[in-house]
């Protein structure tokens, strides 16, 4: 595809990320890395895909396991589940400059971006007391588990140009389920992980 009789053109940029998990009974913090693709098809349109990865995030919940039987004594225990999520995430979509342009050399540009995303999750949990699944119904399992999330992603930034076709850039993202397929190692699956993280890092352009 050309523009204006030149070639598109196309970006490679890393960044470094901070990302917080806002669902009730799911919150953390983790720290991650993204790998982004930008193919410039206009001065302020173009196809992006990256790639993201992140640290194990921390929480717990307080439960309760209930008993099958009615003659099961004690009829409830409860105990405190301590879960540890890594998560992958691989985003696909489209990027526009509000103001600006992909090869701006002065002042600053502000760029929007919106696409779908598929969340790669594994969730490690650990039981404060041993439970008998044979006696009791546990609200979440105990060992590791993986989960899969369809998402949209959504995102804003400002980028800075440093010279030689490099770019500092600064981006707020947020992460929304819109699948939410039941896995019996999270305690909560209804439209989460629902995440949301800060980035900073450089954009080459080619």
């Amino acid at each position: 595809m050309t523009v204006c009789g030149q070639p598109a053109r196309f970006s490679l940029a890393t960044d470094a990320s901070l990302l917080r998990s806002f669902k009730q009974d799911q919150r953390y913090w983790a720290v991650g890395q993204t790998i982004h693709f930008h193919f410039h098809f206009t001065p302020k349109d173009g196809a992006y895909a990256w790639f993201s990865y992140y640290s194990n995030g921390k929480f717990s919940n307080t439960v309760n396991a209930t008993a099958k039987s009615g003659t099961t004594v004690p009829q409830s225990v409860s105990y405190v589940n301590k879960a540890g999520l890594v998560s992958k995430h691989i985003s696909l979509g489209w990027r526009r400059y509000l103001k600006g342009s992909f090869d701006k050399e002065e002042n600053w540009n502000l760029y929007s971006y919106a696409g779908f995303g598929l969340m790669l999750g594994r969730v490690d949990n650990t039981h404060s007391v041993s439970i008998d699944t044979s006696l009791y119904n546990v609200p979440v399992l105990n060992g590791k588990g993986n989960f899969k999330r369809l998402t949209l992603d959504l995102g804003l930034g400002a980028e800075f140009p440093i010279g030689a076709d490099t770019y500092l850039y600064a981006e707020g993202r947020v992460q929304v389920p819109t699948s939410d397929y039941p896995s019996q190692y999270l305690f909560v699956n209804e439209n989460a992980p629902l995440t949301a993280a800060i980035n900073a890092g450089f954009r080459v352009l080619f």
